[in-house]
Parts: structure tokens; C-alpha cells; sequence
């Protein structure tokens, strides 16, 4: 028998949680990059290349820019406004895109799904006020079936996604600082990337047809370990710390399926439109 009740996470329970587990990833992710920028890095130039600016300019740029991200980072912890929560998914996507752009391959941009998801989902669970909705800073006190399937989509597509470019970049392109990273924990390095790779692919399918929170919890553990390897490799701690969206959305949609009522995990469970 169906559950005909309207799928409602209360008010008390979406501001306590949801929408925090999404603030601090969005946050992580600003202020990683943010970190980036202000430190330099080299390997940014390319980016800027795309637009016609040249290497020394990009440079004195960086820091300009990785000041404005941190701030974003702050303003999205102290109070969110809607605006400027759309503005973030829309320079996370552009970042993303940047990467193939630049020449890099184009899984570089698929795997930060988390980058631009979870900004997304918080902006979903933001409250359009009515006077001026792109400042509002409320969230919703619920979220009726409708929503909360749309946000476990969301969330959900941008786990999938971001493991199926991280697990695309062992499996196909075999990136380079991959062997480095795994040499750290004493695996044989070049040659393993397409074994963990192939794996990442399918917790990306099982995340995709079913959800659970024991599955889901599994995956943020292993992001959390997996881009533990750089700084661990020698990388900044920033690069572990811009990843912050690739462990809130599939946090959040663990979040999500414990408190919901309705089968919003389960691929087969959803009714054709």
C-alpha cells in the first residue's frame, strides 16, 4: 500500500541540520578555493588563459578573487542570502567548466558536481520572501513531496556525478596525481587507478537506482579519505578543504532519507510524470 501522506521534513528539524550540512560544505568549497587563489597557484593560469589574460596578470588577480571567494565563504555561515547563493552555483559551474575549457578533460568538470550541487540544493531549500526575493535569507519551515523529491535529486545526481568523474579520471584518463596519492597508503600507484576508478563507478550506479543511508554514509567516508590522499601527497590542506560539497550532498541526502516519509531513494518507487 502507498503512503498518500505529504512527505514534510518540520521546521525545526530542516533548520537545524539540512541546511547546515549544506552551509558548511558550500563554505568549505569558497573557502578552499578562496585559499587557493590568495596562496597563487600556478597551475590557475592556464584558466585565466581562456579569457585572453595572461600569466602575470592572473597572478596579481588570484588573490583578488580568492579574498572575494573567501568572503562568500563567511557570508553563507553568518547569513545566507539567496542571491548570492544563486550567484555561487553559477561560479562553481563556471569554474567547473573551466578545466576542459583549458584543455583538460572533461570529466575535470563533471567530477566537481558536488562544487555546484550543493550550493544548488541550499538555494532550493531557501524561502522566496515576496518583497525582494533574490535578499531573502529564510528557509523553508517544510518541504512538501514534490520538494523534497526534487532536492533528493539533486543531491542525489551531484553524488552521482562527482563520482563518476572521479572515478572517470583513474578508469579512463589515468591522471598522473593519482599514483602519487595512492603511493601514500603504500599501493602500487601507477596501474591501481583503474581498479578504484571502476569501483567509484559503481557506488556512482548503486547511489543513482538506490539510496540508502548506510550506503550513503559509506560514500562520504570514502570522499573524505580519497581527497584526504592530496594534502596527505603534498598538496595544500585547501585542496582537501575546496572538496566540501562532495561531502555535503551525499550527507545531506542521507539526511533527507532518514527524515522523509515517502520512498524517495528508490528509482522504481518514483511515479512516471
Amino acid at each position: 500500500m502507498s503512503n498518500s501522506r505529504p512527505s514534510q521534513i518540520k521546521g525545526e528539524s530542516l533548520d537545524a541540520v539540512l541546511p547546515w550540512i549544506l552551509r558548511l560544505g558550500v563554505a568549505a568549497c569558497f573557502l578552499g578555493h578562496g585559499m587557493l587563489g590568495v596562496m597563487q597557484t600556478t597551475a590557475w593560469t592556464s584558466y585565466f588563459n581562456v579569457l585572453g589574460v595572461g600569466r602575470d596578470t592572473a597572478l596579481h588577480l588570484m588573490p583578488v578573487i580568492g579574498a572575494f571567494d573567501v568572503a562568500m565563504a563567511l557570508l553563507v555561515l553568518i547569513r545566507p542570502v539567496r542571491g548570492v547563493v544563486l550567484y555561487m552555483v553559477i561560479w562553481c559551474v563556471w569554474t567547473a567548466l573551466l578545466r576542459p575549457l583549458a584543455g583538460e578533460s572533461f570529466w575535470e568538470a563533471i567530477e566537481r558536481a558536488g562544487n555546484y550541487g550543493a550550493p544548488f540544493a541550499l538555494f532550493l531549500l531557501m524561502r522566496d520572501d515576496g518583497v525582494n526575493p533574490w535578499l531573502g535569507s529564510s528557509f523553508r519551515d517544510f518541504l512538501d513531496e514534490r520538494q523534497t523529491r526534487m532536492l533528493a535529486w539533486v543531491l542525489r545526481l551531484s553524488t552521482v556525478l562527482l563520482l563518476l568523474g572521479h572515478g572517470a579520471l583513474g578508469l579512463i584518463v589515468r591522471k598522473p596525481v593519482f599514483s602519487t596519492q595512492y603511493s601514500v597508503l603504500g599501493l602500487p600507484g601507477a596501474g591501481i587507478e583503474p581498479y578504484i576508478g571502476g569501483f567509484e563507478w559503481v557506488l556512482a550506479l548503486a547511489v543513482l537506482f538506490k539510496s540508502d543511508r548506510r550506503l550513503l554514509f559509506g560514500v562520504v567516508a570514502w570522499k573524505l579519505t580519497t581527497e584526504a590522499l592530496a594534502p596527505m601527497a603534498g598538496s595544500p590542506i585547501w585542496v582537501f578543504i575546496e572538496h566540501g560539497g562532495s561531502y555535503a550532498a551525499p550527507l545531506a541526502l542521507a539526511f533527507l532519507c532518514a527524515k522523509s516519509r515517502s520512498p524517495i531513494v528508490n528509482v522504481a518507487a518514483i511515479p512516471a510524470t
